[in-house]
């Protein structure tokens, strides 16, 4: 895989409050550069969400409503995050819940595509029982020394997607057989369905 070749890619991971639909709690963006994620211009937000944090919710993360009572709420957030975001790809892990919660809080954002670790993974390991991240971390073991914050934390599973999404792609040759696996149908940047040709 020739990683020179990829458009703007963001790993994305955001935490919700437990609630349905979700406020977001935190979000990060990491960007994969040269088949290497990029912590140096990485964006990560912690939220006050407008409702409170369910006890669920806090006991998987541990951003508790003590936690984020100081931080800015998604008003003050939003226009950094929809600026670091821009037009580029975006990757994230069940791509579908990520990309749900950020579109609801940004109807104007619109990602280049997305793509689906969890599909890539199906596509690239089509033998493992499970495709979950902790799974996925056992099955590869990338290096994971340097992710920050710790597992269920935005900024960490991020890093840790972003791990998985680079030795995935080791599977692939170029960026559009990577599209092809990744990209779920509907969302941005799925490949066109071929046409059958027609004699009229």
């Amino acid at each position: 895989m020739n990683f020179s070749s990829w458009p703007a890619l963001l790993v994305v991971d955001v935490e919700g409050n437990g609630t349905n639909p979700p406020d977001l709690v935190e979000i990060a963006t990491l960007p994969v550069r040269d088949g290497q994620p990029d912590t140096s211009t990485a964006g990560a937000w912690l939220i006050r969400p407008a409702r409170p944090v369910t006890p669920f919710a806090a006991r998987v993360h541990g951003l508790t409503n003590q936690v984020l009572a100081d931080e800015p709420g998604w008003e003050e957030t939003k226009d950094a995050v929809y600026t670091l975001l821009g037009t580029a790809w975006i990757a994230a892990h069940n791509a579908h819940v990520d990309y749900r919660a950020l579109t609801a809080h940004l109807p104007q954002w619109k990602p280049a595509g997305v793509i689906d670790t969890l599909r890539l993974a199906k596509a690239t390991y089509p033998h493992l029982p499970k495709y979950g991240l902790d799974a996925l971390i056992e099955h590869t073991a990338p290096d994971l020394s340097q992710a920050p914050a710790q597992r269920h934390r935005a900024t960490y599973d991020a890093y840790a997607t972003a791990q998985l999404l680079i030795t995935m792609a080791g599977h692939y040759e170029t960026w559009d057989q990577l599209v092809a696996a990744a990209v779920p149908p509907g969302l941005p940047g799925a490949p066109e369905p071929e046409q059958e040709p027609t004699l009229w």
